[in-house]
């Protein structure tokens, strides 16, 4: 695991970005870095912060299987119902996935399964593997309110330059 600390401070709220978001989206964009390199799958980071600014957990793709995704790493060091989930924040380098080979359910669908009501990512993810995969589509259509940073894409392709 990384041994950058928490950055401290309040996520926003709906679609109005804050020093915070852009903070603690920087840290996960550094997370990614950590992945082990593969030819099949997206490097990633993910940070999960609780309302009042507290970081949750973390984790980044393949953190401790080949299959992990970076989302579904952090947000699987949480207990299962964390009251506190329902007002996080999930910050991820790349747009959480609507669709995998890998696993049964997508990252988009665990956030929204586990009461995650707000996301802010840095970049959308692209059709390398999996064509039109849509995670903010379907983060949306069950009122997860979705913020891109597009100032953070450039940090969140940096270690995929491999890849695209």
């Amino acid at each position: 695991m990384s041994l950058t600390p928490s950055p401290g401070g309040a996520p926003g709220a709906g679609h109005a970005p804050s020093t915070a978001d852009r903070e603690w989206l920087a840290l996960a964009c550094e997370l990614a870095r950590l992945c082990p390199p593969s030819a099949t799958a997206f490097s990633v980071g993910a940070v999960v912060v609780a309302a009042d600014g507290a970081e949750l957990a973390r984790g980044y793709s393949r953190e401790g299987d080949p299959h992990d995704h970076a989302e579904e790493a952090a947000l699987a060091k949480l207990p299962a119902g964390d009251a506190r989930l329902a007002t996080a924040t999930v910050y991820s380098s790349l747009e959480p996935c609507a669709r995998r080979a890998s696993r049964p359910r997508p990252c988009a669908q665990l956030i929204r399964d586990a009461g995650v009501r707000r996301v802010v990512t840095a970049w959308r993810e692209p059709d390398t593997f999996v064509p039109g995969a849509d995670g903010t589509e379907l983060l949306e259509g069950a009122g997860v309110t979705v913020v891109e940073l597009p100032e953070y894409a450039e940090a969140a392709r940096l270690p995929n330059r491999h890849l695209v």
